[in-house]
């Protein structure tokens, strides 16, 4: 057993090519072979958000607090809030973030797979992400 004590990881902000608005990362985990999860919690400000993105053998996001937005290619953006748990699929592409007036923290959890757990893309332009308003 192994336990990792709260603040033994310092928070670090989300890097700007990945993401847009401020965002920042706490409690990052990730466990040696054979094992191949990990995870870190991430919280956005209103407004912020993640590039566009995969995730090889997919990804679970649960939400810890506030009030979120999400979005695969293609479909409709989906509003989340605290409690609710998204699965992405295997190469999937989304996004995901803060709703426009409130800030949301979530976990992210995803496996590697050849030494990827994440292929990042082109960020979510303005017009795509006030879209989700309606």
């Amino acid at each position: 057993m192994q336990i990792q004590r709260n603040g033994a990881v310092a928070s670090r902000a989300g890097p700007a090519e990945y993401f847009t608005g401020n965002v920042r990362f706490d409690a990052s985990f990730k466990r040696e072979a054979p094992a191949r999860i990990g995870g870190l919690t991430v919280t956005f400000e209103p407004g912020a958000r993640t590039n566009w993105h995969t995730h090889p053998l997919g990804q679970t996001i649960m939400i810890l607090s506030g009030i979120g937005w999400v979005q695969r290619n293609g479909g409709p953006v989906e509003v989340v809030r605290t409690g609710d748990i998204v699965w992405f699929e295997p190469g999937e592409r989304h996004w995901h973030g803060a709703s426009d007036t409130v800030a949301m923290a979530h976990l992210a959890i995803a496996e590697e797979l050849d030494g990827v757990t994440v292929a990042w893309q082109e960020p979510v332009q303005d017009n795509e992400y006030h879209a989700a308003k309606g």
